[in-house]
């Protein structure tokens, strides 16, 4: 019941104790750096940074650039967030110690680089999209048109009526003076409004939709203008010079190492040792 749990931790030592000496450094990225906005912003860069640390295409480009294989720098690698704050931290812990900082460098440059690139490269999408539902409701309005040999008939059709209105003014003016000669002409010009009147009228339901589509299209371009403008903001201000800071290089305490593994190991052991005699004690009573 001793020998078992101490060979364990006796075991757990001289394998820490032998092992190389591992070395670690921490990189410190400030939120508050970066322009974010709403109240879930600071959540939303937490879990989005933490998740590009790890992401293929960034651990691939920082393997390439230091050297060092993958599988190493996911093992090595751990992000936390300092608090309830928005600050986060990037830990590298390995048995190279020239490999520590440049790790970490390209590790934080690279996960801000993918992480507001990304949000670069979907504002664009959307603006491109946008403008694409402006160009063919623009188009469809000049198709309109040309197929009804009408430019603008609203604005035509609300010219027509000031006219008409101007037009009666003169009217009952000559009527009053009795002016018939400008009376009739007067008469004359407003038949001819309401015919121009009379025409368009049968026309404006279907432009004015075609217009309201068009107007709906130029809103939703320039919402996502803005949001591409506030994802250009925020790559510009993720510079890892000034959101990123990297500490100092140091070996990892092995006496830590050992104080977290050294109970694990007599728990180990304990729980063999107690199978094993509960498995002797089996056998032994199956003998008698």
């Amino acid at each position: 019941m001793l020998g078992i749990p101490l060979l364990a931790v006796a075991g757990t030592a001289a394998v820490g104790l032998a092992a190389a000496q591992r070395y670690t450094a921490t990189a410190y990225v400030a939120a508050p750096a970066l322009p974010l906005t709403g109240t879930q912003a600071v959540n939303q860069f937490v879990a989005g940074f933490s998740a590009a640390v790890t992401a293929p295409v960034v651990i691939d480009g920082v393997s390439k650039e230091t050297g060092v294989p993958a599988g190493t720098l996911r093992d090595g690698l751990a992000v936390e967030q300092v608090g309830a704050s928005s600050q986060l931290t990037v830990t590298y812990t390995t048995t190279k110690r020239d490999t520590v900082a440049p790790v970490l460098r390209e590790a934080t440059k690279r996960a801000l680089t993918f992480l507001f690139s990304s949000q670069v490269t979907i504002a664009s999408g959307q603006v491109d999209a946008a403008q694409s539902d402006v160009d063919a409701a623009t188009k469809a309005i000049t198709v309109w048109e040309t197929a009804n040999r009408v430019s603008q008939p609203d604005k035509q059709y609300q010219a027509t009526l000031n006219e008409m209105a101007s037009l009666r003014q003169q009217l009952l003016s000559m009527q009053a003076v009795g002016n018939q000669t400008g009376a009739r002409a007067a008469q004359a010009a407003i038949d001819a409004a309401q015919r121009r009147l009379d025409e368009l009228g049968p026309k404006l339901p279907d432009y004015q939709a075609l217009v309201l589509a068009r107007d709906a299209a130029t809103g939703t371009l320039s919402r996502a203008r803005e949001t591409l403008q506030a994802a250009r903001a925020q790559q510009a201000a993720a510079d890892p010079e000034k959101v990123a800071t990297i500490g100092a290089v140091g070996p990892v305490s092995r006496g830590k190492d050992l104080l977290r593994t050294l109970p694990a190991a007599a728990g180990a052991g304990l729980l063999l040792a107690v199978l094993l005699v509960m498995g002797l004690e089996w056998r032994a009573a199956r003998r008698r």
